[in-house]
C-alpha cells in the first residue's frame, strides 16, 4: 500500500494505493457521509478485493478542514457534485500512474457515494467498466442515471427500509429499463 496525494481542483486528496501483482482492474473507493479512507469496513473490503487480484484506491472525498465543517453542516456530504468531480479527478489522476495507466476502473460506492460513482460513471463512460452501490443512494444520480453505461450492482441492506425504496425506485425507472433491455437482463 501507497500514501497518496491526489491534486482535485483547489484540494488535495489523501489515499492508500494498493497495486497488487497481475491485477486487471483498479476499484476507487467513494465513501459515504462520515466515512473515510481509514474506516476498517472500507479496509476489509479493500483487502478482500486486492486478494481476489484487484487493485484499489481507498481516499478520502473532502480535505480535513472539510470534513471539520461537514461534521457540523453536513454541506458537503450532499453535495454530490462536487463528490463526483472529485471521483473524475481521482479517476483521471490514477489513470496518469504508471502502475495503474493500463487497469480497468471500477467504483465501489457507499451511501451519497453510491450516487456520486454513478454521476461520475456518466460522465466516464469509456472509462468506468462497473459500479458496485452498496447502501447507496442512486436518487442523487439525478438525471445522470440514464447515462450510466456500466453494469451496476446495488446491494441494500434487509432492514433498511428508506434505502431500499429509494433503489428501488432507480430500479423502476428509464435507467433500469433502458440496462435490461439493452443487456439481456438488470445489472
Amino acid at each position: 500500500m501507497n500514501e497518496v496525494r491526489i491534486p482535485a481542483g483547489r484540494a488535495t486528496l489523501d489515499g492508500n494505493l494498493t497495486i497488487v501483482d497481475g491485477a486487471s482492474a483498479l476499484v476507487l473507493f467513494v465513501h459515504g457521509s462520515g466515512s473515510s479512507r481509514l474506516s476498517p469496513r472500507n479496509q476489509f473490503v479493500a483487502r478482500t478485493l486486492n486478494n481476489a487480484g484487484l487493485a484499489t484506491l481507498l481516499f478520502d472525498l473532502l480535505t480535513p478542514e472539510e470534513e471539520s465543517v461537514d461534521a457540523w453542516t453536513r454541506e458537503h456530504r450532499f453535495d454530490i457534485n462536487m463528490l463526483a468531480e472529485r471521483l473524475i479527478q481521482a479517476t483521471n489522476w490514477a489513470k496518469q500512474q504508471a502502475q495503474a495507466r493500463d487497469l480497468g476502473i471500477g467504483y465501489f460506492g457507499s451511501s451519497t457515494g453510491g450516487g456520486a460513482a454513478l454521476l461520475a460513471a456518466a460522465e466516464l463512460p469509456r472509462e468506468v467498466g462497473a459500479v458496485v452501490s452498496r447502501g447507496g443512494r442512486p436518487d442523487l444520480a439525478g438525471d445522470a442515471l440514464p447515462k450510466v453505461e456500466a453494469p451496476t450492482l446495488l446491494i441494500v441492506g434487509g432492514e433498511d427500509h428508506v434505502v431500499i425504496d429509494l433503489n428501488e425506485q432507480a430500479l423502476a425507472s428509464d435507467w433500469f429499463l433502458l440496462h435490461a433491455a439493452g443487456s439481456g437482463g438488470p445489472h
